[in-house]
């Protein structure tokens, strides 16, 4: 079934009333600025850089997809600030950003995904203006613009298998660019991997398409399921589960499969709170296996 028609039908079933209205863009984001570390004066400015880049992030059309107003994909992006040089308005900042999903028939949102980096750097002088240009490089737009399109990506894929494919590829564009550039945070990188890198080579890569077909299988067969049929939600879950551990025993990196669990252990604990005790015991096992990180919170589905 088409993505957008899943998504429309669901968010309609979300909201309770809607006015008819222009074609919106795909995203409702909001972004929230910390320069409380830095100290210098003549940097009051970076409070503006909050509202550009709400209203770059959401008026702009990221795809060629029609997106009503109640379809608009929620987003937040925290930015905090590290360091600044005044002699060229270099900055250092880290950045957490998250994406929200409706759930089926009813009025709750799943986070879709955390992710964090913590290597932008970028220019910013009083008065830049975040103009959009895929084809060139900009250490502050095109930093934006690779997570918009990673954030797409997550979200196609919750709405059908493998749906995201898109906008990983102009993820991937932009990433290359980047490493051209030369800039800090763009470059390829040995070891864990768990940056810029080893996220888009991890999620364009067919050896994960497993983990990638379980997000689909876990939000759309069985949170959106959940109030309708809950012994076949519940069912998915675990298969999705399944799918998962399976993945993370051929994967050389498991950084994509760890953003999964620290995004969802809360989520699960809840999800598989109520089942019947042997599936309990079953998601309870594979979860310390796949995820020993959590088992903390794991325990409580022992209880």
């Amino acid at each position: 079934m088409n993505r957008s028609f899943v998504r429309t039908i669901l968010l309609w079933m979300v909201v309770a009333s809607f006015s008819a209205s222009a074609h919106a863009q795909e995203f409702l984001c909001d972004v929230t600025i910390n320069s409380r570390q830095i100290t210098e004066s003549g940097f009051e400015y970076l409070s503006e850089l909050e509202t550009e880049m709400e209203s770059y992030i959401n008026e702009n059309r990221w795809t060629t997809v029609k997106v009503e107003e109640i379809e608009r994909i929620g987003c937040q992006f925290q930015v905090i600030f590290t360091s600044a040089s005044s002699s060229n308005y270099n900055f250092t900042a880290e950045v957490v950003l998250s994406v929200r999903r409706p759930v089926w028939d009813t009025m709750q949102q799943s986070t879709l995904v955390l992710l964090s980096d913590n290597a932008w750097q970028f220019t910013y002088p009083r008065g830049k203006s975040l103009i959009r240009d895929d084809l060139q490089f900009d250490n502050l737009t095109s930093f934006i613009d690779f997570y918009v399109y990673m954030m797409l990506g997550f979200d196609y894929d919750s709405f059908a298998e493998l749906g995201g494919d898109e906008y990983y590829t102009r993820a991937l564009n932009i990433f290359e660019l980047g490493q051209s550039s030369g800039n800090t945070g763009w470059g390829r990188s040995i070891g864990a991997q768990r940056n810029r890198f080893g996220l888009i080579s991890d999620i364009t890569n067919p050896g994960y398409s497993d983990l990638r077909k379980a997000i689909y299988l876990y939000h759309r067969k069985g949170l959106d399921l959940f109030t309708t049929n809950r012994q076949d939600a519940i069912r998915n879950a675990v298969d999705a589960l399944k799918l998962i551990e399976e993945n993370k025993r051929t994967a050389s990196n498991p950084y994509l499969i760890d953003i999964f669990f620290d995004t969802k252990y809360n989520e699960l604990v809840a999800l598989f709170q109520e089942a019947e005790p042997e599936v309990k015991n079953e998601v309870y096992n594979l979860l310390i296996n796949v995820n020993p990180s959590h088992t903390s919170a794991y325990d409580l589905l022992q209880r």
